[in-house]
């Protein structure tokens, strides 16, 4: 074993944009809309648009700051140089936070639907053991499975828009409910929130940006490559599975797709969209591990986490230490935790992640800036908005975890300052 933290660049535009890909789609798709619709309704459309546009102004900032600073831990490095250590340090909590769970949460949505009843908690486990072992053996692993499971999951996609709509088609008269304001714009917001969950893997790309060949123009393309087919690819979904269910229908039920598709004239096609679901939650799941074993080893390096995860191994090029460590902590939430409220956690923790990029890529000189200064400045208002409507206990969980890592980096200062 080889402590010295080196990664290798192998990833070009398209092996970026399909880990971006990978990373949104298994979230959005099979996990976010039915607590959307719970908070919102058929105003969940409208969450939507809000959700996509916050996410653009977010991954405006990213593609900046990453063209910048193309090395690993995204906006943890972005906060750092741009803003200083504290900002830094807690945009890297948030994510390491926030994203844990929101590993946890594609787990368990991969076991929603593929474990037998009773078996989801161990085949969650199995699912991060895996796919951290790929992880292991390399980022080009990673892109190469990544590859295979979007393609599937696109294909699952299709079929099941494809039989929703065939047929007869669905039945229109509950497509909106009580009406796309029924739940008043506190809980549209409250929806947006919860669905910029399912934005944010674009972020992926960034973080790792130390294996990214040409990181200056590979980077923004492929940030804004993901986003745009993401976005498509949702506001289809959103309008078919209200169409289909209904609003209350959508919030009703854990596997909103495959039921929409059991509704129509071709529900014996519902098998093909749970296989479709569980191998987007995989796609999810293994870009997520991957990008949180970067953002880690960044923070190590800078001893914001124990130095001893900052560690790369020799023959693969990857934080093998980081990434075992975070894999654990996985399967320990996992072991306890809900969907619904790993979901409004991660939220909290990536939402003000984002904050510190938005303000730390207003501050970059304009030899740096790629877009107008008024995106940077809409993105940290809209994050701090939604932050604001989330779930309270989400929202107090995550403030909670934000105050552990105060004290812990506070602690850790106090302990590493010379002695007299």
């Amino acid at each position: 074993m080889n402590n010295s933290p080196v990664l290798a660049r192998r990833l070009g535009t398209f092996d970026a944009s399909l880990i971006g890909l990978g990373s949104m789609i298994g979230a959005g798709v099979f996990a976010a809309f039915t607590p959307a619709a719970a908070a919102a309704g058929s105003g969940l459309l409208i969450g939507l648009v809000v959700a996509a546009f916050v996410a653009f102004c977010n991954a405006t900032s990213s593609a900046q700051l990453a063209a910048a600073y193309p090395t690993s831990g995204g906006t943890y490095i972005y906060g750092r140089e741009r803003l200083g250590p504290w900002p830094g340090f807690l945009a890297g909590w948030g994510f390491v936070i926030g994203k844990t769970a929101s590993a946890a949460a594609m787990a368990m949505t991969f076991a929603a639907y593929a474990a037998p009843q009773g078996w989801e908690r161990p085949v969650a486990i199995a699912a991060v053991v895996v796919l951290t072992a790929v992880n292991y053996h390399g980022v080009t692993r990673t892109a190469g499975l990544t590859r295979v499971l979007v393609i599937a999951v696109l294909a699952a996609l299709a079929i099941a828009v494809a039989a929703v709509w065939g047929g007869t088609g669905p039945d229109f008269s509950d497509f909106v409910g009580e009406g796309l304001l029924a739940h008043g714009w506190y809980g549209i917001l409250q929806s947006a929130g919860l669905l910029f969950f399912a934005f944010a893997g674009y972020a992926r790309i960034a973080t790792m940006g130390e294996e990214v060949r040409e990181p200056k123009r590979t980077i923004p393309r492929a940030i804004s490559i993901a986003l745009g087919i993401t976005i498509i690819i949702y506001a289809g979904i959103a309008v078919t599975l209200l169409a289909a269910l209904g609003p209350d229908g959508v919030a009703a039920t854990p596997t909103p797709l495959a039921d929409a598709v059991n509704a129509g004239a071709l529900g014996w096609l519902a098998p093909v969209v749970r296989v479709g679901a569980a191998v987007a939650s995989l796609g999810a799941l293994l870009a997520l591990i991957a990008g949180l074993g970067r953002t880690s080893l960044a923070m190590a390096r800078e001893h914001d986490l124990p130095h001893w995860l900052s560690a790369v191994h020799p023959r693969y090029k990857v934080p093998h230490r980081a990434e075992i460590t975070l894999a654990v902590v996985i399967c320990l939430i996992i072991a306890v935790a809900d969907l619904r409220g790993a979901i409004g956690f991660s939220s909290f923790g990536v939402l003000l992640y984002y904050l510190v990029a938005n303000i730390a890529a207003y501050t970059q000189p304009s030899q740096d800036r790629r877009y107008p200064k008024f995106l940077q400045v809409a993105g940290a208002v809209a994050c701090v908005v939604l932050v604001a409507t989330l779930p309270p206990v989400s929202a107090g969980l995550g403030v909670l975890m934000f105050a552990i890592g105060a004290v812990y980096r506070l602690v850790r200062l106090r302990l590493s300052r010379p002695t007299r």
